[in-house]
């Protein structure tokens, strides 16, 4: 039993890291239309239910007082809402397997976004192949990231610069859809066409479902990054913040409905709107269990200290960051500055004047002032701090500490 809380915090990690790759590729499935890659998020719903089995056996047999299963109850929440989170990206992946239908105008916007996820397998002879990853510096070249490799029927999902890649592997990423061409080059993969949306210069119900649609896998998405905060840092303002998160995507969902159900009396193919009213459920759902972990902040329940562990060493960290005045970010646009290129950071939201931005536009720039709430690699949070103007470092408890940098 005295290993019973390692092996706890190591399957937390692997799991949140699993159920949000997972969200990624599903969304990413229904953009490129791929069945391959929906299949893959079906491939990763057997090593996530195994993991769900095993956490709750812990979870039972850690549980030898009632104090201690009073303790175990907040991280079987935690685990309930991951499993439902992964059970979501399944329901996604199902638009493209069982060919629900899905308008191109969603197709197309979804591929507007700043980020997006790609699937690419390395070529025989290709510039990847037998290379280390930190030799190909991805992030600089084609401005994405790896985020998990499929190598046969195994996973690498703690993927490091040391990770030597070989032919055959699948690399999945996330990154600026303008570096895709070049990421395909680099992987001698076919040449890829983006989607185009068809010319039409009238604002229609559907293309109002659409927009809206494309916004909520935006904020659930946020939601759940923030919910992750939340838990890590035990701050109730960002519980609060998903709580209204979460109340948005309800009211949208309502307006989704009612635009499809319109689309459905025009000229619109009622089978190209089942994968709207599909996604539009699944985008709410995963919106809920952010609200079902922050609850446990809100109310002041007592949070088991494995969850701070276990989620703060997951394969993407959450941190909170001041600008400083004068810093490189002061005054910088988010597009100029590059974070989700170089440290590979993605800002979830900027706390501004007692509000929240959420996931703010690259024309945005920071401010003196301004805090923002980050998710990325482990190994990027020292370079994001000094873009911000701190040196990071450990105080005599180990814990990370922001230190004005000297000018």
């Amino acid at each position: 039993m005295e290993e019973t809380p390692r092996n706890l915090r190591i399957m937390l990690a692997e799991a949140k890291d699993t159920s949000e790759l997972m969200v990624d590729l599903a969304y990413a499935s229904v953009y490129f239309g791929d069945p391959d890659m929906a299949e893959e998020v079906d491939g990763l719903e057997q090593r996530m239910s195994d993991l769900i089995h095993d956490m709750r056996a812990v979870c039972v047999l850690a549980a030898r007082s009632s104090k201690e299963a009073e303790g175990m109850s907040s991280v079987l929440q935690v685990i309930s809402a991951i499993e439902r989170i992964a059970n979501d990206a399944v329901d996604i992946a199902r638009i493209v397997t069982h060919k629900l239908g899905i308008p191109q105008q969603l197709v197309a916007d979804l591929s507007d976004a700043e980020e997006v996820s790609h699937r690419v397998s390395v070529s025989e002879g290709s510039h990847m192949a037998n290379r280390l990853l930190s030799f190909l510096e991805l992030p600089v070249q084609a401005g994405m990231r790896v985020m998990s490799i499929r190598r046969g029927n195994d996973w690498i999902i703690d993927v490091g610069g040391e990770t030597v890649l070989i032919p055959g592997d699948v690399l999945f990423l996330r990154g600026s859809p303008d570096g895709i061409t070049r990421l395909r080059e680099l992987a001698a993969a076919p040449i890829w066409e983006p989607p185009k949306p068809q010319e039409n210069d009238a604002l229609t119900d559907l293309d109002r479902a659409v927009d809206v649609l494309v916004e909520m896998k935006n904020l659930s998405e946020t939601a759940v990054g923030l919910a992750y905060s939340a838990l890590v840092l035990a701050d109730r303002g960002l519980a609060a913040e998903v709580r209204h998160l979460e109340d948005r995507l309800d009211e949208m969902k309502d307006h989704l409905e009612l635009w499809v159900l319109r689309s459905a009396l025009g000229d619109v193919e009622p089978e190209k709107l089942r994968g709207l009213l599909h996604l539009a459920e699944a985008a709410e759902d995963i919106g809920d269990q952010a609200q079902a972990m922050v609850w446990l902040v809100e109310k002041e329940e007592e949070l088991h200290p494995i969850l701070e562990i276990a989620l703060g060493e997951a394969e993407e960290v959450v941190v909170r960051y001041p600008v400083a005045p004068g810093s490189p970010s002061d005054g910088v646009s988010l597009s100029d500055l590059g974070l989700n290129i170089e440290p590979g950071f993605t800002i979830l939201a900027i706390r501004r004047g007692g509000g929240y931005l959420y996931r703010p536009r690259g024309k945005t720039s920071l401010s003196s002032g301004d805090e923002i709430i980050a998710s990325g690699p482990e190994e990027g949070q020292t370079l994001l701090a000094r873009l911000c103007g701190w040196d990071l470092v450990q105080d005599d408890e180990g814990k990370d500490e922001l230190i004005p940098i000297s000018n």
